[in-house]
């Protein structure tokens, strides 16, 4: 499982609580932080076993960075870690967001503050690129690896190829590949019993669904809320690849069904790293081929130098996220000074 000491149960709920509270960058930020943290640094879990898991939880349905915490925890420390590191996954960070959304929203056009907001956005898309260099020099060992991630994302990006195919055929093409090192799994007397996995899917299927029907009796079947939930467990059932997978689901009902975001507003957060740098995309539909690309001559030089700045800092010098994101929001805010 691990290649140092197994960590005491406080010492590893200090670390997903740190996790929780740094987690910029999305998933593939949280995963290179969760890396960092549990396979680098301290390396209680092996990059082996890292990686198998890693794999497994982009597979299935929902958030496979909360998901790989959560796996995380329990082979450290059983079904008490499992909870703590879930749990620590989300709360700090939804502190954090909420208490961002009450200052955007209330101040956000404000000089300072818009200013800030201005010098963070390319500094956690240097980030998100930093994370994937990291994760990805790993996970890609050959030059058939790289082929087919390139395959996977110019499907993906340029093809709109379902990403369930996309799995499919990596997979068709990763079983016609030699077999490289295998990690072990459980032994069979690890296994769980039937009995005791239907016992865990109704005790988390009441937990998840208790507060939806508990809400919907004193407030009504359509109050937002109840919608709300309905949905997002909706997408978590419906979608599987992990968090970039329900992207196309979420659309769709948020844009057309609902009307919660207009066209441009969902396209701004699918396109974030384009939008971060230009201030207008352009659609190309050739035959088969659809991708967005941005009009050059609306670049943006302050965001692109604080991306550019931030990525050398990260990837060359091996700078800290949180002071990258300190610096660049310092960078922001003197913009506006001067």
């Amino acid at each position: 499982m691990s290649t140092s000491e197994v960590p005491t149960l406080g010492a590893a709920t200090k670390v997903w609580f740190r996790v929780g509270l740094i987690g910029f960058g999305g998933p593939a930020g949280q995963i290179a932080i969760l890396h960092q943290e549990v396979v680098v640094q301290r390396r209680w879990v092996s990059e082996d076993r890292f990686l198998h898991a890693l794999n497994f939880c982009t597979l299935l349905p929902g958030p496979e960075a909360q998901q790989l915490a959560t796996y995380l925890g329990w082979l450290l420390h059983g079904t008490r870690g499992a909870l703590i590191a879930g749990t620590l996954f989300v709360l700090p960070g939804v502190a954090i967001l909420l208490g961002l959304s009450a200052l955007y929203a209330t101040v956000g056009t404000v000089g300072p503050v818009a200013a800030v907001f201005a010098g963070i956005k390319p500094a956690v898309l240097a980030i998100v690129v930093e994370a994937l260099r990291r994760i990805g020099g790993r996970a890609l060992k050959s030059r058939a690896h790289w082929a087919i991630a390139a395959l996977a994302f110019a499907g993906l990006y340029g093809f709109a190829v379902p990403f369930p195919m996309v799995v499919l055929g990596a997979g068709l093409l990763g079983w016609l590949m030699p077999q490289g090192a295998q990690v072990a799994g459980p032994e069979p007397g690890q296994l769980p019993s039937p009995a005791r996995s239907l016992r865990v899917l109704a005790t988390g299927l009441l937990v998840w669904w208790s507060p939806i029907v508990l809400i919907a009796g004193a407030l009504g079947s359509h109050h937002v809320f109840v919608v709300l939930g309905v949905f997002f467990s909706k997408a978590a059932v419906v979608t599987f690849g992990g968090a970039y997978s329900v992207l196309a689901y979420v659309g769709h009902e948020a844009v057309s069904r609902y009307g919660w975001l207009s066209p441009a507003e969902m396209l701004d957060g699918l396109w974030f790293a384009i939008h971060v740098v230009f201030g207008e995309v352009r659609r190309i539909n050739a035959g088969p081929f659809h991708a967005s690309v941005p009009v050059w001559s609306t670049v943006d030089p302050f965001g692109l130098g604080v991306g550019v700045v931030a990525m050398i800092a990260m990837l060359r010098f091996r700078v800290g996220m949180v002071t990258v994101l300190v610096v660049a929001a310092g960078a922001g805010l003197l913009r506006w000074l001067l």
